[in-house]
């Protein structure tokens, strides 16, 4: 099974625990067998492989995306990187090219492709075994997944078939109605256009050539930044006759607000969180160190993290966008390819950091023009190299760089420091890479 999966967006909507770098799919909210914390990308990419171990996955995201996928899914997950954001139709034909050009999937392959973030069970990627099965016999030049409706939403667009068999041909496609025009579609026969669709690699690649004008995927990459910011509905969907649509009415939750997000948890308290008796249908997840306790609240979701606190009613937190919006506060944390790090302190002429780098891991060799910095190991072992110097180090050392001094930090276990910015001009974009044969 070839998958595309497309992971896009900043999250602002599950603030504070997402950002402008860290999009909801990124956060650890959801245990897996072992009891262990997941998100929702680690969460699907295992379901999909728990189904099919040779599958060939293929996440289209964006730079600002790349580290955490890599620190999640491993560093041999296969990305297809978006140079800019353009919507779903460039990122879709640049993901079609990668598969035949870099990846080498043959044109009469069928392709599935899914958005990175449904709440979803086992049965949902059978489905999607035989969705691709369908393109590949040619059902339509299109395969769509319908979901069966539960309620009445104006989140979805709705598909409506031609007939009531499990496969049937798509009648029309309508827009995201009001509650009264949904109602009318359900009793229609209408579906939830959910994102989910597959086809043919030669149909969208023919149909990317009708449309841009490319040689491969080399050439798209280079021009992508000057393609038109489209949907893939719009591009392709809505212009298309020949059309499929495959029903599915397992469980399928589009986790996009906190009301949702919080729907599909098995706890009520993720990370270190007391409530009383008396509350009712409350959710805590807290990542700080510090404790949080509620009394007495109802219907409510109370999150903590290095970015902020926020207290909100459930059905109020789906309108939390236009004020997350309005601040202005430098990201507190975020994970990189070989770890994490997290701010603890910001004062003027200086940031106190404490980073979490992984074993096997390490920073890219680098050095600051503004800023000096100082490393206090507080536990692990690893290397530094200052200056071309590479030295062991451990808990308790600790390592003083100037401004223009090339350093970098191996871990050989786990391995977490203090790190202290020094400087009249601290900015996150002061960094300049350096090779370490230099």
């Amino acid at each position: 099974m070839n998958v595309i999966l497309l992971s896009g967006g900043s999250g602002k909507r599950l603030w504070p625990l997402s950002n402008d770098i860290r999009s909801k799919q990124f956060i650890k909210i959801f245990k897996d067998e072992a009891g262990n914390y997941e998100s929702m990308v680690q969460r699907v990419y295992r379901q999909i492989m728990d189904v099919d171990k040779e599958s060939v996955v293929t996440v289209a995201t964006s730079k600002s995306q790349i580290s955490a996928l890599r620190n999640q899914l491993g560093e041999n997950v296969s990305i297809s990187l978006e140079p800019c954001r353009r919507d779903t139709f460039p990122a879709i034909v640049l993901a079609a090219a990668y598969l035949k050009d870099v990846a080498g999937v043959p044109e009469d392959e069928a392709v599935v492709v899914c958005p990175v973030d449904p709440y979803v069970e086992k049965e949902y990627f059978e489905a999607l075994h035989q969705l691709g099965a369908l393109a590949k016999q040619g059902a339509g030049n299109i395969v769509l997944m319908g979901i069966e409706p539960t309620y009445p939403s104006e989140k979805y667009g709705y598909i409506i078939p031609k007939g009531n068999d499990n496969v049937s041909k798509v009648d029309t496609f309508k827009e995201k109605p009001d509650v009264k025009t949904a109602e009318e579609y359900i009793r229609r026969g209408a579906l939830w256009n959910g994102g989910v669709f597959a086809f043919q690699l030669k149909y969208v690649l023919n149909k990317a050539h009708e449309i841009i004008d490319f040689t491969d995927y080399q050439d798209l990459f280079d021009k992508y930044e000057t393609l038109e910011k489209i949907s893939f509905d719009y591009a392709v969907v809505e212009k298309e006759d020949n059309i499929a649509v495959m029903r599915f009415a397992g469980e399928w939750k589009d986790l996009g607000t906190w009301n949702t997000l919080t729907e599909a948890m098995k706890e009520n308290i993720v990370g270190n969180g007391e409530m009383d008796d008396t509350c009712e249908n409350l959710h805590v997840i807290n990542e700080l160190d510090i404790p949080i306790l509620c009394m007495g609240l109802k219907d409510m979701v109370v999150s903590a993290s290095a970015d902020g606190i926020l207290v909100s009613d459930k059905g109020a937190s789906s309108y939390i966008k236009p004020y997350v919006d309005k601040m202005d506060n430098r990201i507190m944390y975020a994970e990189k390819s070989w770890g994490s790090y997290r701010v603890m302190d910001v004062e003027e002429g200086s940031v106190t950091i404490k980073v979490t780098l992984n074993p096997g891991h390490s920073m890219n060799y680098h050095s600051h023009e503004h800023r000096d910095e100082i490393w206090s190991i507080i536990s692990g072992q690893g290397r530094t190299v200052v200056d071309g110097m590479e030295q062991t180090v451990y808990p308790g050392d600790v390592i003083t760089m100037q401004a223009g001094c090339k350093h970098t930090i191996f871990a050989d276990t786990e391995l977490k420091l203090i790190e202290v910015q020094l400087g009249k001009e601290i900015r996150i974009d002061d960094k300049q890479k350096h090779s370490l044969e230099s």
